[in-house]
């Protein structure tokens, strides 16, 4: 799952697991994900310790574009605030929520383009190395299920904490340490990323995260996709829960990536996963109070 920010830098809280070299240490976790299963879950990848095979089975086994286009509508609609929040003098707490091993914290803070991820995740050693620094001040958290992605993208300098958990149960957890922790990471967040991320969260469980982010009244934007042809249904309730507790800003679609076989199988006639990329706001003070957008 994806990267939080919170506010106080000293503040963030690191909840992986004191080993994860361990022979499969993210199987059993990855085993809770909640699963459309006309999709490809590509559960092998999650438990790896590098994105290595990230790349060689979807970046270029499905020839995926999708990094592409969330760089270009965050350039469009987020970068604008990023560098607002820099030149006050602020570090922009950025958010990458079920953020795997990091790439699309890759494509909209180090700006850096799919081919250049993928040449940058071609072996297991030159993955631990970025090329391009970040595009301005951040502090990233990433939150996933897979403590080894978790782990891949602390060391590489991708996410400055990380915190290991299942969404699903935290959230709605009560009042326990870590479902505060990421309370708190929500409501402080200025960027909140969730690309191909809430396909994989229950609809009360996208209520709270959304609840939680939408609590705070400082400016601060959201930008996720929806995968077709995958749980259409569930995503248009999806869209309604984010229009219920944002303002809509912008969107954008496109290509995602390549069906693998297993999908052609199940979507016949189809190719492409397409991507709707939207970007939504916090509501101001004002417009929430007056009950006006």
């Amino acid at each position: 799952m994806a990267a939080i920010r919170v506010g106080n830098p000293s503040s963030f809280v690191s909840y992986q697991k004191s080993s994860l070299k361990s022979s499969n240490p993210s199987a059993a976790a990855r085993a809770g994900v909640k699963k459309q299963e006309k999709k490809e879950h590509f559960d092998d990848i999650y438990t790896q310790e590098t994105p290595v095979l990230f790349k060689e089975k979807i970046l270029d086994g499905l020839d995926y574009k999708s990094d592409n286009y969330n760089k270009t509508l965050f350039d469009r609609s987020v970068l604008p605030l990023c560098r607002q929040i820099e030149k006050a003098g602020g570090i922009v707490q950025y958010v990458d929520l079920c953020c795997c091993f990091g790439n699309t914290t890759l494509a909209c803070v180090n700006g850096m383009s799919v081919d250049e991820i993928r040449d940058s995740w071609r072996d297991e050693q030159i993955c631990f190395s970025l090329d391009k620094p970040r595009r301005f001040s951040a502090r990233t958290l990433g939150i996933d299920i897979s403590t080894n992605a978790l782990d891949y993208g602390k060391t590489a300098g991708i996410f400055d904490s990380t915190i290991a958990c299942d969404l699903n149960k935290i959230l709605l957890s009560g009042d326990t340490p870590q479902h505060q922790e990421l309370v708190s990471s929500l409501a402080s967040a200025d960027v909140l990323v969730a690309a191909a991320a809430l396909v994989y969260l229950d609809l009360q469980t996208i209520d709270a995260l959304l609840s939680a982010f939408s609590a705070s009244t400082k400016p601060g934007l959201v930008l996720v996709n929806f995968l077709n042809p995958f749980n259409l249904e569930k995503a248009d309730k999806t869209k309604r829960l984010l229009l219920q507790h944002l303002h809509f800003v912008s969107s954008q679609a496109t290509q995602h990536r390549l069906l693998s076989p297993m999908e052609r199988q199940n979507f016949p006639g189809e190719e492409w996963a397409h991507l709707e990329l939207w970007v939504l706001s916090r509501r101001p003070a004002a417009a929430e109070d007056s009950g006006k957008d």
